[in-house]
């Protein structure tokens, strides 16, 4: 019988080529779809499940209602990880890591003692002994147990340890960063290299031991800048231990801001709430949280999966529309096949298994095309995902999700065409009935409504990429070259500024390694007004380390007073500029002269310079301030000439002579501002390439109903010609039913459209409206589309041989 089965499913798929091209194409369109999609979701789930104790790791967060606003934060002081330890049983072990490329953290300059040539390299960060043992680092050498408690001692990855000593031990080798012989650092551990799935991904790992990065850190509980990981008891009460930490503000931090007169700053502390965030969390969930990571959002994985399932389910409703289409073509073999004797369990049967066949066939179209396509997708998403062709689970997966689709899709249509009654099928009484259905509008209905969804949600997409792209900043942005790795020049970094200055393709240098980019120098203090400070405004701001050819270099813009002057040379002591924000929160209505402290040091405000933004367009401009200081860790050069190639090569001449050592390395501003955001131009990327497989899917059901139309249509068609019926009214009759259903669709895209990018533009600070012209051009493009789509057939009915058709009939 499944032989029988088979040999007339062949058939049937081979009679209708078309229909079954459409049907298979789309069927496989949908699977490729949820395979890429499927692969992308295992692996952004996967993040941080390699750990032995992964039930009894979490990382520290603090949660504050400031003004209304609900903060979250990682950051801690230096003594917070050895307090929690000793105060709480449940924490077996408590490591810090330190990320602030202010104390020196993030990219250098490496060479191996003995050796002249610097390299550049990323990924260090301070870490504690104990992070070691409770990220369960494994060591290729070195012991896990003792590599990073010595004082000067580094632990390297796997893959540096391969590039420096392809020959030999690491261990003991002694390396020197930034030029800085006097802190050389003993290699005592190598790492092995951690997977891709971590969001725990550094190169170097810098001991803390005998480092103190001002004086007293260690007993200081006002700065915070550590990164706090605990391996806690098995079975520890959570929720306990949370509430029991709020102790750390009663007997550490209170007593601090009292000592220091920070009265203000007590009520802010008794507002802290703990929490602990499982590791395997951090990648997904911590969208919310400030940690200077960068980390994943579980939002995208739900929409990329329902993105996914939709896709699937519009091919399965290609499936069902064209086989009840057809059913008048099916019709007189049920009717025969019944009188002769046939069950309707033997229909059914034979109905799946012809829907089981063309869904083993469109998965293996549709995993040929995800694997074609896989190394697009790679590229757009930023992974380095592969079908796991060797995994013992891929082909049964694949081979029960075949059968579980084949089966579920074929279901209404087997039922649908089993129950046909003999008499009436003989009879042909179903010929004309099948031409219309609401269940098939319906479905068409639904096909479009998710297809117009898509294309609103890929315009909102598009227009806040490239509305955060050109919006302006309040610096410029183009022509300016970013010379990095500056350390090296030494004392030879004035000289070097100076000799770029003659050079007649550059207008104006700048020294500094604090840039309006992420990745740049960053140092967050809280100022208050000289003279108050019991009793003042505190604000929260960026503290930035310039040269006196900083703004100008830039092309800011100062709004009251003035910039710095080499004139002046109380400006390199003295003198601060802040932004207009921090002047607002202040409350100065004539900032000039005031004087402002961060508890350490005091200056004088000269100037405020027009709000700019330094971080990524989703946060508000915070406030910021700027001082005279030498920060030679990057230079900054405004180009005067479109000719860029003639530019790098003078300016990488000079450099070779100043630093015959250390390779020539820069960037644009410009680039490096978009790649701030490249985590939105990627999400738009994958959005909008699976939007046009959604629509492509949508359109193939589309032009497969209009050619069945058609055909069911020819006699009609033949007669209204024969008598004389003009192209526009053949035309109107095969279009118009269709558009009606998709002016239905765009009216119940719309709302739910809105409501949807709504949401995901909360998520930024500066956004885009969302104007009735994005719905406008959403909904036209739909007409579109859909009238492309069915014009071809009905055009060619136009041309139907009227004689020829009648004849048939």
């Amino acid at each position: 019988m499944f032989k029988n089965h088979l040999k007339i499913a062949r058939r049937s798929i081979l009679k209708d080529k078309m229909f079954t091209f459409i049907k298979i194409g789309g069927f496989g369109v949908g699977i490729m779809a949820c395979v890429l999609i499927a692969l992308f979701i295992k692996d952004e789930l996967s993040y941080d499940k390699h750990y032995v104790n992964e039930k009894q790791i979490y990382r520290v967060y603090t949660e504050v209602i400031h003004k209304g606003e609900l903060i979250k934060w990682t950051h801690y002081p230096a003594p917070f990880a050895k307090a929690i330890k000793n105060d709480f049983p449940e924490i077996q072990k408590s490591g810090r890591f330190l990320t602030s490329e202010l104390f020196g953290t993030g990219n250098k300059e490496l060479r191996i003692e003995g050796e002249s040539e610097n390299i550049f390299e990323n990924g260090f960060i301070f870490a504690d002994q104990e992070l070691l043992e409770i990220l369960e680092i494994p060591l290729a050498q070195g012991s896990t147990e003792s590599a990073l408690s010595q004082p000067g001692t580094i632990v390297i990855s796997q893959a540096k340890a391969d590039k420096y000593f392809p020959n030999g031990d690491a261990i003991g080798k002694i390396l020197i960063l930034d030029n800085n012989t006097e802190k050389p650092y003993k290699i005592t551990g190598v790492m092995k290299d951690s997977p891709e799935n971590t969001h725990f991904e550094y190169n170097f790992l810098m001991t803390m031991v005998g480092r103190d990065f001002y004086p007293y850190e260690k007993h200081n509980w006002g700065a915070q800048n550590y990164h706090t990981y605990i391996l806690v008891n098995d079975n520890t009460n959570l929720q306990e231990l949370e509430q029991k930490m709020f102790s750390i503000v009663e007997d550490y931090m209170i007593p601090t801001a009292r000592e220091s007169n920070r009265l203000d700053k007590i009520d802010f502390l008794k507002s802290y709430q703990f929490k602990l965030q499982p590791i395997s969390d951090i990648h997904l969930k911590s969208t919310d949280i400030s940690d200077g990571l960068k980390h994943g959002d579980i939002r995208f994985v739900w929409l990329f999966g329902a993105i996914a399932v939709f896709i699937l389910l519009l091919a399965c409703i290609n499936f069902i529309n064209l086989s009840t289409a057809k059913s008048a073509n099916r019709a007189k073999e049920v009717g025969l096949r019944k009188t002769v004797g046939a069950f309707r369990r033997n229909l059914i049967s034979q109905f799946i298994t012809e829907s089981v066949l063309f869904s083993i066939i469109s998965f293996v179209l549709g995993v040929l095309l995800a694997w074609v396509l896989l190394p697009y997708f790679n590229t757009i998403a930023s992974k380095a995902l592969v079908i796991p062709w060797g995994q013992w689970w891929f082909l049964p997966i694949l081979l029960l999700s075949a059968l579980c689709i084949g089966i579920l899709a074929g279901l209404y249509p087997a039922f649908y065409l089993s129950a046909f009654k003999p008499a009436s099928v003989l009879k042909g009484s179903l010929s004309t009935g099948s031409k219309s259905g609401k269940l098939r509008s319906g479905l068409v209905i639904f096909q479009f409504t998710t297809s117009i969804i898509l294309i609103i949600g890929t315009l909102i997409i598009y227009q806040q990429v490239n509305y955060i792209l050109n919006k302006k900043l309040g610096y410029d942005k183009e022509q300016v070259l970013v010379v990095q790795g500056a350390k090296s020049l030494g004392n030879k970094t004035q000289n070097f500024k100076d000799r770029l200055l003659k050079l007649p393709e550059v207008k104006l240098v700048s020294v500094s390694d604090y840039l309006p980019i992420e990745g740049t120098k960053r140092n967050g203090n809280t100022f208050k007004e000289k003279g108050k400070e019991n009793d003042g405004v505190a604000v929260p701001a960026q503290i930035w380390e310039v040269d006196h050819d900083y703004i100008n270099t830039l092309d800011m813009r100062i709004k009251k007073g003035r910039d710095f002057s080499r004139e002046l040379a109380s400006d390199s002591t003295d003198a601060i500029v802040i932004n207009e924000i921090m002047a607002r929160n202040f409350g100065f209505e004539n900032p000039l002269g005031k004087k402002i402290t961060n508890g350490r040091e005091s200056w004088t405000i000269i100037g405020v310079v027009e709000d700019f933004h330094f971080e990524t367009l989703k946060y508000d401009i915070q406030p910021l301030a700027m001082t005279v200081s030498n920060n030679p860790g990057m230079i900054s050069v405004r180009l005067g000439t479109d000719n860029i190639n003639q530019a790098l090569t003078s300016i990488s001449s000079i450099w070779d002579e100043s630093v015959p050592n250390q390779s020539f390395r820069y960037s644009f501003l410009n680039q490096d501002f978009s790649k701030m955001h490249e985590d939105v131009q990627r999400i738009g990327k994958i959005f909008i390439s699976f939007a046009l497989f959604a629509i492509l899917v949508a359109c193939l059901g589309l032009f497969a109903l209009s050619a069945f139309m058609v055909e069911q249509r020819k006699k009609e068609i033949s007669i209204r010609l024969v008598l004389g019926a003009p192209f526009k009214s053949i035309y109107k009759l095969l279009t118009l039913d269709f558009l009606k259903l998709i002016i239905i669709s765009i009216g119940i895209a719309i709302p739910i459209g809105w409501y949807m990018m709504s949401r995901w533009l909360e998520d930024f600070a500066y956004r885009i409206n969302i104007g009735w012209g994005i719905f406008l051009i959403a909904g036209t493009l739909a007409i579109a589309v859909a009238i492309l789509t069915i014009s071809y057939q009905s055009i060619g009915a136009v041309f139907i041989k009227p004689l020829k058709s009648l004849r048939t009939e």
